[in-house]
């Protein structure tokens, strides 16, 4: 009888990394690699800003770990952020020592002063809006190097949600929700979709690949049916641009002068909604991988 793989999953306490590593747990033995213990199989201690992880015995790597969010420009989260994402992944691949890896980047790392009504991998990677792009894309580009498989989705969201959710509702004021710019149609990932490829992408050629959900979406529509499934009605209201632009630069300002405190606003929230960005997942698709979760499997299940 075959022994099942050994997958370690790194950051499986976190929202990516857990649905990963409890995907995998149906047909593998898994290692949850990361600070905390993650939801299925045994847990080895790694802090990713500081050591390089025990991965003995593992057939198959997937890194998950890393720090997010949109941390104020010179400030020590951003410090700690190339610490994880950089640093970290620069460990990751010594310890992993020719094994196969699956580095999950995301869809931020594209340049967004290029047109992406239809973003494929060879768009160019440059001008990121903040840290958590820089980093990301200075990471994947040595899990690139090293011969990885790069996975690049966009907005991921699902049961447990501890980001797009949170930062949605907390721009809502008084039954109102401000958007920059005229509706856009925007490329979103279903955690599922993602776990799916990260457990498939093993065996795919080396290189980046493009992962969302099938079709893209209204963003209007689809910020009022989430916040309505979720117990909020709102009515959206739009803003232009250039002025939301123009609130967010202040806003970044007035941060560099306050070491310590968070950006209330930023110009690459506001680019993730002014602008189409639909990701083709023509590559993926060619390996034999298909997105099989909708934003209304997920809204279906919610009970707000």
């Amino acid at each position: 009888m075959t022994a099942p793989p050994r997958i370690a999953v790194t950051g499986a306490s976190g929202f990516c990394g857990g649905h990963v590593a409890t995907a995998a747990a149906a047909f593998a033995d898994v290692v949850c690699v990361g600070r905390r213990p993650g939801p299925a199989g045994r847990h080895v201690p790694w802090d990713a800003a500081r050591q390089v992880p025990d991965l003995a015995g593992a057939d198959i790597v997937i890194h998950c770990a890393a720090a997010v969010g949109d941390p104020a420009p010179g400030s020590r989260a951003e410090a700690l952020m190339r610490a994880v994402n950089v640093d970290g992944t620069a460990r990751l691949l010594e310890a992993a020592g020719g094994r196969p890896v699956v580095w999950v980047s995301s869809a931020s790392v594209y340049d967004p002063r290029r047109e992406r009504s239809l973003v494929r991998e060879d768009h160019p990677v440059a001008g990121q809006l903040n840290a958590y792009g820089r980093t990301k894309a200075a990471g994947e580009r040595l899990a690139l190097d090293a011969g990885a498989v790069v996975l690049r989705p966009r907005a991921v969201y699902g049961p447990g949600d501890p980001h797009l959710l949170p930062r949605l509702r907390a721009r809502v004021r008084a039954g109102r929700l401000l958007l920059p710019g005229p509706d856009v149609r925007l490329s979103l990932t279903a955690v599922e979709n993602l776990a799916d490829a990260a457990l498939a992408a093993a065996g795919w050629p080396p290189g980046a690949y493009n992962i969302a959900d099938g079709e893209a979406y209204a963003r209007d529509a689809t910020l009022r049916r989430v916040l309505r499934a979720h117990g909020t009605r709102v009515t959206v209201h739009h803003m232009p641009s250039g002025a939301a632009r123009f609130a967010a630069l202040a806003a970044e300002t007035a941060a560099r002068l306050r070491p310590g405190s968070e950006v209330a606003l930023s110009r690459y929230a506001v680019d993730q909604l002014a602008h189409p960005v639909v990701l083709d997942i023509t590559k993926a698709r060619a390996c034999g991988w298909a997105p099989r979760r909708t934003l209304e499997d997920f809204l279906a299940a919610v009970r707000p």
